[in-house]
């Protein structure tokens, strides 16, 4: 089992180049999707580990830590890697068609490539037990995520790939100057060796310098308010599959690296009770809630909006996570669950739109539920659950961090919940009733259903939003065990 700890982060990085080798066509499109099922596979059989017996470690090339670079998995990162993994293995089918109508033939084996490199950075962020190598990782996945921003057919799509490569090289370079501090404090880069070092030091100006760096760097990573300024037009004019992967996961593992960070590095102590970072946290996150979710209602393009509410989202994740309690990492780490299978399915159905429509602004869309019944159905499902309606995924974590804040008796952070969903109500319903109750401007029968290959991946997101959104005993248990392991009270 120790083995699949590496063979993970390494059976995508050999595909990679792999696919580079192939023949344009369908071959690259096939190892790509046997490796991500291949790794899902295994992050199901790890995961399952994890939680039947511990904690599991493995050290790279037999060098024991803190001085060789180990793999630490518990409860919280392998349920980022089976959400990553789960992602990439329902992404990746719907790429076959989705990808040779967006991008030209030449390019297809160079989208594979940086794909699978991209999917490997991300499970080597989740997996790894060194801060170094966490940088490594975040750098790797987000230089390949510039090439294939840069890959959409509108030539803004190249601007929102400069922007966010300006924007990520800051972030990664806070990140790094932040771990340097750390070491030239206290020697070490292991996790868990600076978790037992830092208590000593941690008056230290320069371990509040690196903390800040830190903290700000993976901040911008995970676009918290307000250094999210990337995202909107990264999503938007990225090729579909790729806002699709994107949406569902990159913001997803940098949060659980900050998590990481706060709570296994530093600790909550010192963290939210030395320094005002929970203050700092709440306020940014209840702005970005209300300013992101008003934005997303002005949109004219339905990728935009979709962009806008991902930020809220964020909020409300770092929402759940800063109140430091059980109950509100838990409602926090459940919504980074949940918030990855609702928005893979949004942005997956706006890709079916794409591919027959050839647009996803918001009035093209009109009578296009008549037209495409089944794609546009699925995205009702995903925007029910992205506002939080009872028995859908999204109602469940939003209703344990209403719980949490009520716990604390901060009833006002509840009423941000709510209102924040009240205003989701407002722009998802914009596209519902553009698609269904506005007449189309061309006849309903020159449009067609998406073909079957796009919307089995939809639809298994889909039905994943209402399964976990009537059966929660198995997500709510894994993101309680992470909560709990990370106050310290599990193995």
């Amino acid at each position: 089992m120790d083995q699949i700890l590496a063979l993970i982060v390494v059976l995508p990085l050999l595909a990679a180049p792999l696919c580079l080798l192939l023949p344009n066509g369908r071959a690259p499109w096939v190892v790509a999707t046997a490796t991500t099922w291949l790794v899902f596979c295994g992050a199901c059989l790890l995961l399952n580990d994890v939680l039947a017996n511990g904690t599991q470690s493995y050290a790279l090339g037999d060098w024991p830590p803190p001085i060789g670079i180990e793999y630490r998995l518990d409860a919280l990162n392998a349920l980022v890697v089976f959400i990553v993994s789960l992602i990439a293995a329902v992404v990746t089918p719907f790429a076959g068609r989705s990808i040779a109508s967006e991008i030209s033939a030449k390019q297809i084996n160079l989208f594979y490539v940086l794909y699978l490199l991209c999917f490997a950075g991300l499970l080597g962020m989740a997996m790894t037990g060194d801060v170094f190598n966490l940088f490594v990782f975040l750098e790797i996945s987000s230089l390949s995520t510039y090439v294939l921003i840069s890959l959409g057919r509108d030539r803004r799509a190249l601007t929102a790939a400069y922007q966010y490569l300006m924007m990520g090289t800051i972030g990664a370079t806070f990140f790094l100057i932040g771990i340097g501090l750390l070491y030239a404090t206290t020697g070490t880069l292991n996790m868990a060796d600076l978790a037992q070092r830092l208590p000593e030091v941690e008056q230290q100006r320069t371990v509040l310098s690196g903390f800040a760096f830190i903290v700000a760097g993976l901040g911008l990573k995970a676009a918290v308010f307000p250094v999210h300024l990337w995202l909107p037009n990264a999503y938007t004019f990225a090729p579909s599959v790729v806002s699709a992967f994107i949406a569902a996961t990159a913001t997803k593992v940098a949060v659980y690296a900050l998590v990481r960070v706060l709570f296994t590095v530093f600790g909550v102590n010192y963290s939210f009770g030395a320094l005002p970072l929970q203050f700092v946290l709440l306020t940014l996150s209840v702005i970005g809630v209300f300013a992101t979710s008003l934005l997303a209602i002005r949109q004219n393009d339905a990728k935009k909006l979709l962009a806008y509410s991902s930020v809220a989202q964020v909020g409300y994740m770092i929402i759940g996570v800063a109140m430091g309690t059980v109950l509100g990492i838990t409602g926090g780490l459940t919504h980074l669950f949940n918030h990855a299978l609702m928005k893979g399915c949004l942005f997956l159905a706006l890709g079916a739109v794409m591919y027959r429509l050839g647009s996803t602004g918001v009035t093209a869309m009109r009578g296009i539920g008549y037209s495409m019944p089944w794609t546009m159905s699925a995205f009702v499902i995903g925007g029910l659950s992205l506002i939080g309606v009872p028995l859908t995924a999204g109602f469940i974590s939003k209703w344990l961090i209403v719980q949490a804040a009520l716990e604390l008796g901060w009833w006002w952070l509840a009423i941000v919940v709510l209102g924040g969903s009240l205003i989701a109500v407002i722009y998802i319903w914009r596209l519902v009733e553009t698609a269904w109750f506005r007449a189309p401007d061309a006849g309903p029968n020159q449009l067609k259903e998406a073909p079957l290959s796009l919307l089995i991946p939809i639809w298994i997101l889909a039905l994943a939003n209402i399964w976990f959104g009537v059966d929660t005993r198995w997500s709510l248990s894994v993101a309680e065990q992470a909560a709990t392991t990370l106050l310290g009270g599990g193995p």
